[in-house]
């Protein structure tokens, strides 16, 4: 999660553990001291594939415009708790450096394509 306004604007958040609890109490895996968060604002959590957001009791949040209770978070969803705005996003995959399988695949087709032109030349013969 990015954080884009608020005093931590700018700053990015990775949940490593879920649930995931944002709020101002110290427990919380997150913490903001903006204006109208709560102790425990909302929480992220983790079902097979999908993160959902759920709120605290009376916590103003919404999820791209909508004020909700519980929401299901997509990529890119723009988040409200509160004052603060932030950008829900998954986490870069990293791609394998795949050069040593590449090399040796080429060698391989170099090496068919020169035993298929041996051949030609053998047959002809």
């Amino acid at each position: 999660m990015r954080i884009l306004t608020g005093r931590k604007a700018g700053a990015q958040v990775v949940a490593r553990r879920f649930p995931f609890s944002i709020g101002r109490s110290a427990r919380c895996g997150y913490v903001l001291e903006d204006e109208g968060i709560w102790e425990h604002h909302a929480e992220l959590r983790l079902h097979d594939t999908e993160v959902s957001l759920a709120a605290g009791p009376d916590a103003l949040v919404s999820v791209n415009g909508q004020r909700v209770q519980q929401a299901v978070l997509r990529n890119g969803d723009l988040v409200e708790l509160a004052s603060v705005k932030v950008r829900f996003s998954l986490s870069p995959t990293r791609q394998r450096r795949l050069w040593l399988r590449e090399a040796v695949t080429w060698m391989a087709l170099g090496a068919v394509s020169l035993g298929q032109v041996a051949l030609i030349y053998l047959l002809s013969e």
